[in-house]
């Protein structure tokens, strides 16, 4: 999919009056990012910037990519920020504390909540409280919302009772009402996203670049993930699509095991592929944290493929061997 200047979604009736300005026969959008400082949200703002949108980043530090622009929020409240709602064309909620936070206590877990849940809630009295409505609002998920073990998941399958599930569903569930407001709405659950900058993919290449990689435990776990463009393109495509509603599987097409992704890995980085680390080891080293790399679930992206989405980076080696190769 080649993504450019993005089509305004459609506007229900008492909803946007009409978009902002029109360039060159494209459409330049008003878009909001709650969580726009991490490394998704940076991706994303990259993407949207290059294409002439204006960006506003809702923070708690002045800081934020060149040519978007800072919004101060205390992530609990609509103070001093709500009214820019009215002028918004698309919002996004990727507000939440990384999982990859050892150790995880309670106070930690807590955090994993409230990151997620306030500015989501926050999120939707803003779009309440407006008179002018954004078009589409798209909420983060996890694709640790159907569990870390079971068949072959897709968007249709059950959430499970786990920790990570149960958070998964709370961090949706937060930002739900905005649908009876007439807002479309999209759920994207997102698998490890793989970058070169950011994210995870340099603390699971360091064991391997050590010579100490093999696979995690039995290996035969789901080892989910997707490539940074795929990531970016998917949300895009799904931001313009106007038939795009609901929960959306990001996550690339082709199922890998984490020993299958290891042995990739460590082919591409030319280094030798050992034995694998005992689940013991890691357990008593990460604690409950553990189950991120020891336990997964297979998963599917059913509804972004019938959706038209084409993936640039559909295997793990085409996307190892373009970030690492």
């Amino acid at each position: 999919m080649e993504v450019g200047l993005l089509k305004p979604p459609s506007r229900r009736r008492g909803l946007r009056r009409g978009w902002r300005r029109e360039r060159m026969g494209a459409f330049e959008m008003n878009i909001m990012i709650a969580g726009g400082s991490g490394f998704l949200g940076q991706a994303l703002t990259k993407s949207f910037l290059a294409d002439g949108h204006q960006v506003f980043i809702l923070t708690r530090s002045s800081r934020t990519l060149h040519g978007a622009q800072a919004v101060q929020w205390d992530a609990k409240t609509t103070a001093g920020w709500g009214h820019l709602v009215n002028e918004m064309d698309v919002m996004i909620h990727l507000a939440g504390k990384t999982l990859a936070s050892w150790p995880w206590t309670a106070a930690t877990k807590r955090a994993f909540h409230d990151s997620r849940i306030f500015p989501g809630l926050a999120l939707a009295q803003s779009i309440q409280q407006a008179t002018h409505r954004p078009g589409i609002f798209v909420q983060a998920s996890g694709i640790n919302h159907y569990g870390l073990s079971g068949s072959l998941a897709d968007e249709s399958t059950p959430p499970a009772g786990d920790f990570l599930a149960r958070l998964a569903v709370k961090w949706e569930d937060a930002t739900k009402s905005i649908e009876e407001l007439g807002v479309r709405r999209v759920v994207i659950r997102s698998a490890v996203v793989l970058a070169k900058n950011g994210g995870l993919l340099f603390m699971m290449a360091l064991p391997i670049k050590l010579f100490a990689g093999g696979p995690l435990g039995s290996g035969k776990q789901a080892m989910p993930w997707i490539h940074i463009h795929d990531w970016v393109g998917g949300v895009r495509h799904l931001i313009e699509n106007e038939n795009a509603r609901g929960a959306y599987n990001l996550i690339a097409p082709t199922p890998t095991s984490n020993a299958e992704f290891n042995r990739i890995l460590a082919n591409v980085i030319h280094r030798p592929y050992w034995f694998p680390t005992p689940a013991f080891l890691l357990r008593t080293l990460l604690g409950e944290m553990s189950v991120l790399i020891l336990e997964g679930r297979f998963a599917q992206p059913k509804r972004l493929t019938e959706s038209g989405y084409r993936y640039q980076f559909p295997g793990p080696h085409e996307a190892l061997v373009d970030l690492l190769g």
